[in-house]
């Protein structure tokens, strides 16, 4: 079983500047609106607040890693060659971020996350999810120096490159097929059990990752092998949901790169994701949450 003593991110922290870590993935301009309620049909709901951010899978785990350690965190993406991807590249960049970007002649994804007076949200994307593939001239090269990579958009071939890392974690929704293709072994495959479009099972892969979490929000989730766990009970007021499952696949990443077991690991991540609902958006440190 799980031991819930410690129960802050500070009892996990290693030594700084000692691990290496990249994120392949994808990027969402996303605004942020506090509503006294989500929609309803034929209701109008009124926004308390708004908050525009880069944000998305990619995006939250790369500034988690990043706020984990001091070494920078290379980020391979794919924007759209507009204001949004602009807005973006700069803001992540500004954010020690280390951007290794695919530029689209598309439009960067946009969105909407409506958080209720309960912390809970509910999304909207618009556009196409830009990804970038093994044919970009990026510095592919890096993924071979890193001790830990998670991905969560590329193509097979990226995955191929990318277990040269000593820890190689994904998420159901690149695609089940991608994953496949590339007949790579993963350390570890992170995915929402109440999520539709992230629920699967193991008959429809071709190899069984070393470990399979399936989280179930504020229930805790399950761990194959391992059995059901439960999440950490919030400090602070629940006052946003997004971005706890990406917070807590970062958690599970750091880990797990460091050596630790599995148990210590997913108590890490446990704390990442619990404390991410704590706060604003998708950033604790954004200037809304200052």
């Amino acid at each position: 079983m799980v031991v819930e003593k410690n129960n802050k991110v500070e009892d996990y922290k290693l030594k700084k500047g000692n691990l290496n870590f990249a994120v392949v993935g994808h990027v969402e301009w996303i605004n942020f609106l506090k509503v006294d309620q989500l929609p309803k049909p034929g209701v109008i709901s009124h926004s308390e607040k708004s908050l525009e951010y880069p944000a998305g899978g990619g995006s939250i785990i790369a500034k988690i890693l990043s706020d984990l350690t001091l070494n920078q965190i290379h980020f391979f993406t794919s924007l759209g060659n507009d204001e949004y991807g602009d807005k973006c590249f700069k803001i992540l960049s500004n954010m020690g971020i280390k951007m290794h970007v695919a530029w689209r002649d598309k439009a960067t994804r946009r969105g909407f996350s409506l958080i209720d007076s309960q912390g809970e949200r509910a999304i909207t994307v618009i556009g196409e999810r830009l990804a970038p593939t093994h044919k970009d001239n990026l510095e592919w090269n890096i993924l071979k120096k890193m001790d830990g990579i998670f991905i969560t958009a590329s193509d097979s071939e990226i995955f191929k490159m990318a277990r040269s890392a000593s820890i190689l974690c994904t998420t159901p929704r690149v695609g089940l097929n991608t994953i496949n293709k590339s007949k790579v072994f993963l350390d570890g495959l992170i995915g929402s059990n109440l999520d539709p479009g992230e629920v699967f099972s193991f008959s429809e892969l071709s190899l069984k990752p070393k470990y399979t979490f399936k989280t179930e929000g504020e229930k805790g989730g399950i761990l194959y092998p391992g059995g059901r766990y439960r999440a950490f009970k919030n400090k602070k007021l629940k006052v946003d949901s997004y971005g706890c499952g990406d917070s807590f696949a970062a958690g599970i990443l750091y880990g797990m790169a460091s050596k630790w077991d599995i148990d210590k690991s997913l108590n890490l991540a446990r704390v990442m994701g619990r404390d991410a609902s704590e706060f604003f958006g998708p950033y604790a440190n954004s200037d809304e949450n200052n």
